[in-house]
């Protein structure tokens, strides 16, 4: 019975740990063995299996030799078949670890890690976002979930990439949404709008499904499906048209010595925007008071929003009242 139950669990295990286990007891049979043939020249089990590995590695340091007729047929048939294991161990071993590098690339491999990112759609804003979040915490753990990619080399973008549908429960178990921190979707810019928004907030259905606490950062591209979007379980709805056709706008308006662009993704790569309630202390106090008072915390005070309306830099003896949610930057 206890065969049995060894032979079920033997089979079960990779090719790599059964090689492994078959060598181990290869080698402490021929070293017991030898040490029993010619006891003056092995005089210890230990030094028989120190003679097996070595002779079977064709290492050869010749600190223990058989040399009794019935010793070196030992030794002969420990060569025969010990030396090849070995060999195939290691093959395998390479063979092994070059095919999971290649289904890494390719996408196939479960991402087991947590406290990770997770970004879905491979795009050029992807590709900056990656950049960005890795040049302000060069620890921080990405995964990737595309269906267009056929692979991704780790050594060109540090991700762990995924290859599926992010729409599928199963690939989403894959990319350990359980266990992230934050997810991204951008909008695929290779379809219109619509079918763009629609896979969207289907793929916002399907991680708010299997995570319901997880924050979920949205592109949508039309007005009309932020709702949706927004029922869907988004935690953040990112409008990049509305966003592009403002940064459009002041860059036509702008003076030749003024650089909107530029200054606004300078502004976004360097600082974290934050919404901070109004401290009791600066109630019924000044916009100008206050922004003295947070310049003491390394923060810059922006605006506010009171009531739903947004008040972008207000004059310095603007009243603040209770409730207000003030705008600061800080620096990352």
């Amino acid at each position: 019975m206890s065969i049995k139950i060894f032979k079920n669990v033997y089979y079960r295990l990779p090719i790599t740990i059964r090689l492994l286990i078959t060598i181990l007891l290869l080698m402490f049979v021929f070293g017991f063995i030898i040490s029993i043939v010619e006891p003056d020249q092995f005089p210890t089990i230990f030094d028989g299996i120190w003679w097996a590995f070595v002779t079977a590695a064709t290492v050869g340091y010749g600190d223990y030799v058989p040399l009794t007729i019935p010793g070196k047929v030992v030794a002969i048939l420990l060569i025969l078949t010990g030396g090849g294991l070995i060999a195939f161990y290691i093959t395998s071993f390479a063979s092994i670890s070059i095919k999971h590098e290649r289904d890494l690339e390719s996408g196939k491999i479960t991402f087991k890690s947590s406290d990770h990112l997770i970004f879905i759609g491979w795009n050029e804003r992807t590709r900056q976002l990656l950049d960005i979040t890795i040049d302000n915490d060069p620890n921080v753990r990405i995964v990737l979930i595309d269906r267009s990619l056929d692979h991704l080399a780790f050594q060109h973008y540090p991700v762990h990439f995924i290859h599926g549908d992010p729409t599928e429960d199963q690939i989403l178990r894959q990319a350990n949404i359980e266990r992230a921190k934050r997810v991204v979707i951008t909008a695929d810019i290779n379809q219109n709008e619509r079918q763009s928004d629609n896979n969207t907030i289907l793929a916002t259905v399907a991680i708010r499904g299997n995570n319901k606490d997880v924050p979920i950062i949205a592109e949508i591209l039309s007005k009309i499906q932020i709702e949706n979007a927004l029922r869907a379980g988004a935690s953040t709805i990112i409008k990049s048209n509305d966003f592009m056709s403002a940064l459009l706008y002041h860059e036509l308006s702008s003076t030749d010595k003024a650089m909107p662009f530029d200054t606004v993704l300078q502004l976004l790569k360097k600082q974290q925007f934050n919404h901070i309630n109004l401290p009791e202390s600066l109630v019924d106090g000044s916009f100008l008071q206050a922004s003295i008072f947070l310049l003491k915390e390394n923060y810059l005070l922006l605006g506010l929003i009171r009531n739903e309306e947004w008040h972008i830099n207000p004059k310095a003896d603007f009243m603040l009242e209770k409730d207000d949610i003030l705008l600061t930057m800080k620096a990352w």
